[in-house]
């Protein structure tokens, strides 16, 4: 199988199922921006944010894919990816994640900036990208996304957040404070 196969080069993409759409329509900007994020999350699982982050982001990584696949597919032709689509228990399964690593924390007394460790760095830059997905998927133009994509998207920055907070403290690093320098005129 070539890598290449030259039917882009008209500015369109093919989606699972039948159909072709230009390559700047939201679909495409939705799934593409879910690859971006899981591409994030892959450099960021190049650090090291031990076992149990790391397990997590490689289940999460699996999840972006099948979210991807999705938001690739035709709308309401989902049963020929022959997937297990994401629902409530893979939400359930990020607020786990989350009520595991927050407890470990401090409690947040101030806003945080992105920052502290690389690896903490990278995972607030995979925040900001989730973020810019969940957008991309609320503007799509040609369906309703399902409730669960939405909800799981939503939960993972959060998690995100945490996972940068706790890659800080595992590393002995404090969070880098949000310290308002401007004051009003």
């Amino acid at each position: 199988m070539k890598i290449y196969t030259k039917t882009g080069d008209d500015g369109t993409t093919g989606l699972f199922g039948g159909g072709r759409v230009r390559k700047a329509s939201t679909r495409v900007e939705a799934y593409g921006t879910v690859d971006e994020l899981n591409a994030c999350l892959g450099l960021a699982a190049t650090e090291p944010l031990g076992d149990e982050v790391h397990a997590a982001l490689a289940s999460i990584q699996g999840d972006l894919f099948t979210l991807g696949a999705e938001l690739a597919c035709v709308p309401g032709k989902e049963e020929k990816l022959r997937l297990r689509l994401l629902d409530e228990s893979d939400v359930c399964r990020l607020e786990e994640l989350i009520d595991a690593l927050d407890p470990r924390l401090a409690p947040l007394t101030t806003f945080v900036l992105p920052g502290g460790t690389k690896a903490a760095a990278m995972l607030h830059l995979a925040r900001t990208v989730c973020r810019r997905a969940e957008r991309a998927i609320h503007a799509l133009d040609d369906t309703p996304t399902r409730p669960a994509v939405v909800q799981y998207l939503n939960r993972l920055s959060d998690l995100l957040f945490v996972m940068a907070r706790f890659a800080n403290h595992a590393a002995g690093r404090a969070d880098v404070p949000w310290n308002p320098t401007r004051t009003s005129a």
